[in-house]
């Protein structure tokens, strides 16, 4: 495991099964690292950064590590544990 701190967190919206799918398996890696995952809903977002819901809102769940676009629709474990234990 890294020393670093990373930060994960998913982008959703409301009632979006592929969002519920990718938090259940976002949680047990990010749970190996000692991190939770947070979630933004990018509509609820919107009203104070509407540039998130027209970047991502129509490519959604979208997983970012440390504020940058990780995955899209599906979690990449692999590549996801690789890059949290950097």
């Amino acid at each position: 495991m890294s020393d670093r701190t990373h930060t994960v967190t998913l982008l959703t919206r409301n009632g979006c099964g592929l969002c519920a799918t990718a938090l259940e398996q976002l949680r047990p890696i990010c749970a190996d690292f000692g991190i939770e995952p947070s979630t933004t809903d990018v509509d609820e977002a919107a009203a104070t950064d509407p540039g998130l819901r027209a970047e991502y809102g129509d490519r959604l769940p979208v997983v970012l590590l440390d504020g940058r676009e990780h995955s899209y629709f599906d979690v990449d474990e692999a590549r996801l544990r690789a890059d949290l234990a950097r």
